[in-house]
């Protein structure tokens, strides 16, 4: 009896754990075009878009955010400090996930929407909080929600860093920016070509 109930348990830790697996979606192949993104991850349209409706932003900034922090990866974080240039250290900083939250920012954003439960590694929670991020910059900086490149310096540098005007000093953060806003035009303008099919998918086909 003791060894049926230990192979029970043991049946249920491995059923738990491919549980666990399978809800972190796999990184797409295509991460340059929107339309081979959300035709991989199929439930990203809807979280996105949701996202943006509910904080007035629109879905290319938020997936050119996510882009640029972790190229899509759930379990992205930074890369680890070297010491003496040949063993790993430890990390820079605590973000991770789609949207390379830190801690303290992660918890606040719980704490204000209600989202207890909210993880980095989910999409749908990593986009409900750069939507939430787009709205506090807007409230607080005065940076329009649509503006890719300075909602992305302020997200980088922390609304207080860049009401100080911190990234004036960092010519490469300035330059990453650019990149930002360019590639969610681009998104913006292959979404235009694909975004009907997916809207079809949202409204009731899934």
């Amino acid at each position: 009896m003791k060894l049926k109930r230990c192979h029970d348990s043991s049946l249920m830790l491995v059923v738990v754990a491919a549980l666990l697996a399978s809800c972190t979606a796999k990184q797409p192949s295509n991460i340059d075009n929107i339309c081979d993104i959300f035709s991989e991850q199929r439930s990203w349209y809807k979280a996105a878009n949701k996202a943006a409706k509910r904080w007035g932003t629109t879905v290319p900034v938020m997936m050119s955010v996510i882009y640029q922090e972790s190229s899509f990866k759930a379990k992205a974080k930074p890369p680890r400090k070297k010491i003496l240039w040949v063993f790993p250290g430890p990390r820079p900083a605590s973000a991770k996930g789609y949207a390379q939250a830190i801690d303290g920012t992660w918890d606040t954003y719980r704490r204000s929407t209600g989202r207890w439960s909210a993880d980095r590694a989910n999409f749908k929670d990593a986009t409900d909080f750069i939507g939430w991020y787009i709205d506090q910059s807007a409230t607080k900086n005065g940076i329009n929600k649509t503006d890719a490149e300075n909602l992305y310096l302020s997200y980088h540098e922390g609304q207080g860093g860049y009401a100080k005007g911190t990234h004036q000093g960092k010519p490469w953060l300035l330059k990453v920016a650019k990149k930002v806003d360019a590639r969610a035009k681009t998104f913006e303008q292959q979404l235009k070509g694909c975004e009907r099919k997916f809207k079809k998918r949202f409204f009731g086909l899934f």
